[in-house]
C-alpha cells in the first residue's frame, strides 16, 4: 500500500468510527503514546510491534490530513533530501552532516 493511500483510508476510518478528526493537540498526544506503545513492545520483545508501529504511521497520516499535508509527497521528497546529504564521523563516531548536496 503506498502512503497515499494509507493516508486516505486512516481518514476514511477516523470519520466511519468517529474519531478524533479537528483537534491537532490531542493527535499529537495520542501518537506519542503509540510511540510509547512501540517502544514497550520493541523493549520486551512483544509480538505485537509491527502493529504499534502501524498505529503510528497512521496516526501520522491522520495528523497529515488534518493539516492539508499531502503525506506521499513529502516523504518521497525528505527521501531524496536525505540522499543529497553527507555525513562525517566526529572523534566519537557520531555521524555528523557535513553537506545537504
Amino acid at each position: 500500500m503506498d502512503i497515499a493511500t494509507a493516508q486516505k483510508l486512516a481518514w476514511e476510518n477516523k470519520n466511519l468510527k468517529g474519531f478524533n478528526t479537528t483537534d491537532v493537540a490531542l493527535e499529537f498526544g495520542l501518537l506519542t503514546a503509540e510511540i510509547g506503545e512501540a517502544f514497550t513492545a520493541w523493549r520486551k520483545n512483544l509480538p505485537d510491534l509491527g502493529e504499534e508501529l502501524a498505529d503510528i504511521l497512521l496516526y501520522t497520516a491522520a495528523l497529515a490530513q488534518m493539516n492539508g499535508i499531502d503525506l506521499d509527497h513529502e516523504v518521497a521528497q525528505k527521501v531524496e533530501k536525505n540522499a543529497r546529504r553527507t555525513y562525517e564521523p566526529n572523534e566519537h563516531g557520531v555521524p555528523i552532516r557535513t553537506s545537504d548536496g
